[in-house]
C-alpha cells in the first residue's frame, strides 16, 4: 500500500472511515477494536520486558528431567520451575529467544548443506488440551524451512498392517531438520494400554523396543528432546467447557475427550509407567506443567534451546574461492 492509500477519498469524497456504518460496508465491532487495541497494548508491554525477562529463566532444563524417583503425582501443573517471572514476562521471554532459537535451526540445516547427518526430534505427549498445538504453532514455527511437523491421529487400516514403530519412521526428520511430534509412538504404550487395544504381552514388550530404537536414532545423529504436556484433570475440564463456549473453538472440540475423562487415573498410571521405563540417559523426559500455556510453550522453547547450543553448531565453510568469486561476479 502506498502512502496515500491509507487517506484516499472515495468518489463521493469520504475517506475510508466513512465505509464504517455505510451501507454495503464492513463494520468492525466495538469489541473486535477493543480487542485489537488490548493485543497491542500487550505487544508493547511484552517488547519492553524483552531484555529483562531473560534473566529470569534459570537451570529449566535440570528441572523439569526426569530422574530416578520421579512420581508424576506430586508435580504441581501450575509451577514454573525454572522461571521466576509472571505471565508477562514469560511471553516477553518466548519473544526475545526467537531470534537465537531461528538462527540456531538455520545452521543446522545449512550444516546438512554440507554433509551433516545431524537432527533434532522433540516428542510432545500430553491428555487432550494439554497445549500440543499450541507448542506447534508457538514455538516451532519460527524456522518452517527446516522443520518437519507431524500430528500423529489413530492409526489407518495400513499403519496397522505394519509394526508400531513403521510410521514413525517414516515421519523422522532428515538431516538438517528439526521433527517435530504431536504424539508421537509413545501412544502405543498410552492409549494401547489403557483401552486394551492389543494384549499385554505384545505393549509391555514396547518400552524395551523403544529405547532400542530411540538409541539407534541417537547413534544415527539426531538428538531426541521428550517433553510430557502435564494438566491436571480440572484445568482441563476448562479448557474444554471454553470450547464449548466458543463458536470459534468448536472446531477443536471432540466429544470423545470427555468419554477419556473416564480413564484419567488409568492414563496417569501409563505415563508413570512410560516415564520410569523410557527415560533414558540419551533420551530422557521432561514433564512440563502445562496449566500455564504461557509457561508450557517458553519451557518447550529453552529445552530446544538447550540442546541445540549443546550441538555447537557451525556455519559451514564455503566449498568455493570467495575472493576470485568476488572478481567474478564484479565483472559480470
Amino acid at each position: 500500500m502506498g502512502k496515500g492509500a491509507k487517506g484516499a477519498k472515495s468518489k463521493h469524497g469520504k475517506g475510508n472511515e466513512g465505509n464504517k456504518g455505510g451501507k454495503g460496508g464492513s463494520p468492525v465491532s466495538a469489541a473486535a477494536e477493543r480487542a485489537l487495541k488490548e493485543q497491542a497494548e500487550l505487544d508493547e508491554a511484552v517488547a519492553a520486558h524483552e531484555a529483562e525477562s531473560v534473566e529470569q529463566i534459570t537451570d529449566l532444563t535440570n528441572e523439569l528431567r526426569v530422574g530416578k524417583g520421579f512420581v508424576l503425582a506430586e508435580v504441581d501443573t501450575r509451577a514454573t520451575p525454572g522461571f521466576t517471572g509472571d505471565k508477562l514476562a514469560g511471553k516477553a521471554a518466548l519473544r526475545a529467544c526467537e531470534a537465537e532459537l531461528s538462527d540456531l535451526l538455520e545452521r543446522l540445516w545449512a550444516e546438512s548443506r554440507s554433509g551433516s547427518t545431524r537432527s533434532v526430534l522433540l516428542v510432545v505427549q500430553g491428555m487432550d488440551t494439554s497445549g500440543k498445538g499450541g507448542i506447534m504453532r508457538h514455538v516451532i514455527s519460527v524456522n518452517p524451512e527446516g522443520v518437519h511437523a507431524t500430528a500423529f491421529k489413530a492409526p489407518t487400516e495400513e499403519e496397522r498392517a505394519h509394526d508400531f514403530l513403521w510410521r514413525i519412521e517414516r515421519a523422522l526428520p532428515e538431516p538438517g531438520q528439526l521433527g517435530a511430534f504431536d504424539r508421537s509412538h509413545y501412544e502405543d504404550v498410552l492409549v494401547v494400554r489403557v483401552h486394551d487395544l492389543v494384549p499385554r504381552e505384545v505393549w509391555s514388550k514396547r518400552y524395551a523396543q523403544i529405547n532400542a530404537f530411540e538409541r539407534k536414532l541417537a547413534a544415527s545423529g539426531t538428538t531426541v528432546i521428550k517433553v510430557m504436556t502435564h494438566i491436571s484433570k480440572n484445568e482441563q475440564k476448562e479448557r474444554l467447557g471454553e470450547r464449548l463456549d466458543r463458536p470459534d473453538k468448536y472446531y477443536k472440540y471432540n466429544p470423545g475427550d470427555v468419554d477419556e475423562r473416564g480413564h484419567w487415573g488409568e492414563y496417569m498410571e501409563a505415563y508413570q509407567a512410560v516415564l520410569d521405563k523410557t527415560s533414558t540417559v540419551g533420551a530422557p523426559w521432561h514433564v512440563v506443567p502445562a496449566d500455564r500455556k504461557w509457561y508450557a510453550r517458553l519451557a518447550v522453547q529453552q529445552l530446544l534451546l538447550d540442546a541445540l547450543r549443546g550441538m555447537n553448531l557451525q556455519w559451514p565453510p564455503a566449498d568455493f574461492d570467495v575472493e576470485a568469486e568476488k572478481k567474478r561476479l564484479e565483472l559480470s
